[in-house]
């Protein structure tokens, strides 16, 4: 099974405007909560598959999205580790 990722960002307008500009580029994402460890100033996450993780960069990058960053579950469950942080624009 393929690894899900999350992109967690500081503001909501961010991450709706990154669902649509995701959605736009037909790269398969879903809206998730963003959970209590990753401290972040916004409820929603945009949980997305690890293969589609350069695509993604690229957008954030080339459409200057301000991001937290994109973090992945932990090697052992119980939380998550930073993938990149919000400074790839």
């Amino acid at each position: 099974m393929e690894e899900e990722l999350l992109i967690a960002f500081d503001s909501t307008q961010q991450a709706l405007r990154a669902e649509m500009l995701l959605e736009y580029a037909e790269i398969e994402i879903d809206i998730f909560p963003t959970p209590k460890e990753i401290t972040a100033g916004c409820a929603m996450s945009i949980q997305f598959y690890r293969n589609a993780l350069e695509e993604v960069r690229v957008i954030v990058a080339e459409q200057n999205v301000e991001i937290k960053g994109i973090y992945a579950k932990s090697s052992d469950g119980t939380g998550y580790v930073e993938v990149e942080e919000g400074g790839i624009r």
